[in-house]
């Protein structure tokens, strides 16, 4: 039986309303935002009206290594992201949701099922409402202290002496069930005889994860990493809860960027804030790439 071809010019008319949609609200944005960080339009004032072109001053003053690391400007901003994401994804996220997968692997029951549920309605609940509710846990008279009080333990103001430290466990509270459902699609595909034989010879259970889990699902793990390391670094859930603040301490990239285009309304200095992170989450997306391709070809 001979298949059917279809003629280019048919495969092209199919694929317009998806190349439009690109273009429209993909390319000419990008365009656009790249266009305007060589000015210094701003939302009020003469430059509203008619900005200027004024080359590489914008980028010039993000990284102006006087005020580098100064408090709400961009190096600081990038290094309070770092923290954030190695804590929330990379230690958070992709280990906690891996330790979930590999805990109930093979198990079924009530336990099960509560755990998965409750880390997907984490995932799944709008991020309005999620924030509200943990800005009400780590209030001075919140859910938290108040169950702290019940223990005899003094409490305290979380939001203002731990701010990274409460976002980051917010955020990992909040992502990790999508780890979490890959690493255990992931397992599932692995056969049941890998563990049954490992089962008959007495191995312990750091020993079967060591030896057979581990290597076989590196390639998820590079993936699971990609994925949340992009999501997390371009996350701007925590405003919801700190506002970037106090003192910048919360002050994460996503943050800075709309404090600068929408609160402050230097739309060419946030253009320019906005194509150093787009280049940023290209080397990150390309590092873990590589070391996927390479790994794939080790194993090949």
């Amino acid at each position: 039986m001979q298949k059917a071809i279809i003629p280019r010019r048919i495969g092209l008319l199919f694929m317009l309303p998806a190349l439009t949609f690109v273009a429209v609200f993909l390319v000419y944005p990008f365009i656009s935002v790249f266009m305007m960080s060589f000015t210094n339009q701003a939302l009020v004032g003469a430059n509203a009206l008619n900005p200027q072109n004024v080359g590489l001053e914008n980028y010039v003053a993000l990284f102006n290594p006087d005020t580098w690391m100064r408090r709400g400007e961009l190096g600081h901003s990038l290094f309070i992201t770092a923290q954030f994401v190695i804590g929330s994804a990379l230690i958070g996220q992709a280990a906690l949701g891996m330790a979930i997968a590999v805990a109930f692997h093979r198990r079924k029951g009530i336990r099960r099922e509560f755990v998965f549920g409750v880390a997907i309605m984490a995932w799944i609940i709008p991020d309005v409402v999620v924030a509200f509710a943990w800005f009400a846990y780590l209030n001075p008279d919140g859910t938290l202290n108040q169950l702290l009080g019940l223990l005899g333990i003094q409490g305290m103001d979380w939001l203002f002496k731990y701010p990274l430290l409460s976002i980051i466990v917010f955020n990992t509270w909040r992502g990790t069930a999508f780890s979490m459902l890959l690493f255990s699609s992931a397992l599932s595909s692995i056969p049941p005889s890998y563990m049954e034989t490992a089962d008959v010879i007495g191995a312990s259970a750091w020993q079967k994860f060591r030896d057979i889990l581990f290597p076989l699902l590196q390639r998820y793990i590079a993936t699971d990493l990609i994925l949340i390391t992009l999501w997390t670094f371009n996350t701007f859930g925590p405003y919801l809860i700190t506002g970037g603040g106090p003192t910048y301490a919360t002050n994460i990239i996503a943050i800075h960027t709309y404090k600068v285009g929408l609160r402050d309304f230097q739309f060419g200095e946030a253009s320019a804030i906005a194509m150093v992170v787009l280049l940023i989450n290209l080397t990150l997306a390309s590092i873990y790439l590589f070391f996927l391709r390479t790994r794939k070809g080790q194993t090949a």
